[in-house]
């Protein structure tokens, strides 16, 4: 079954070129020229993806993005959000909206489809449940779970979580997170990891409750196995 995929674009011709080329890798692009339509279409149908442009008439992009991240049933949707907007301010609040990943115009389709590719994978990736002091990860069904309670997890934050708990002390450089997250074949700044660690411990830790996610300074993240 092909991956269905949501484009919202006000672009005519980036939307044919979208629409053409994702079909052509695989994929059932279906495209929507507004933000409100896209609400429609996301409330009413499942897809598997969203590329969400910033600017759009009636919602925006980001708005949509906010949106899709307090809703339950589209929290774990994966979001890239494609933009003329470059500068890195710009960048970090797309991503602490809850963004998977970042792709500034002009682009590369093959570089975007790269992108695409790699957060559908780790999507779908994963190992047996694990448990360290009050929290649980279990990869088949993608929940997680903290002192009996469920912590609501984008992909990104949730594949992050499993990779740092799967070698708990383990100290991670954001180079290696990189590879072992977002994959080998797709560009991402390292400063992309330090606002995903900073969601991940938002949605963890609740007021008096022990970080797990430890920082070591000038080397990366680990997983404290003896938090608390």
């Amino acid at each position: 079954m092909r991956r269905r995929i949501l484009v919202v674009e006000d672009d005519d011709a980036l939307c044919t070129l979208l629409e053409y080329n994702l079909d052509a890798a695989g994929f059932e692009p279906v495209v929507v020229r507004d933000g409100d339509e896209a609400l429609l279409r996301l409330r009413e149908e499942t897809f598997d993806l969203a590329i969400l442009d910033w600017m759009l008439p009636g919602t925006s992009g980001i708005e949509i993005c906010r949106r899709l991240r307090a809703m339950p049933e589209t929290r774990a949707l994966p979001v890239i959000m494609l933009t003329a907007r470059g500068e890195e301010d710009d960048r970090v609040r797309g991503l602490d909206m809850g963004a998977d990943d970042y792709v500034t115009k002009p682009f590369s389709v093959s570089e975007l489809l790269a992108r695409i590719r790699a957060i559908l994978r780790r999507g779908g990736a994963g190992d047996d449940a694990m448990k360290a002091g009050d929290i649980s990860l279990d990869a088949g069904t993608r929940r997680v779970h903290r002192a009996g309670r469920e912590v609501h997890l984008g992909p990104t934050e949730f594949r992050l979580l499993e990779t740092l708990m799967k070698r708990p002390g383990r100290v991670y450089s954001r180079e290696q997170l990189l590879d072992l997250v977002w994959g080998r074949d797709v560009y991402v700044e390292a400063r992309t990891v330090d606002v995903h660690v900073g969601r991940l411990r938002k949605a963890l830790n609740r007021a008096g409750e022990a970080d797990p996610l430890r920082t070591v300074r000038a080397a990366g993240y680990a997983f404290d196995e003896t938090y608390g």
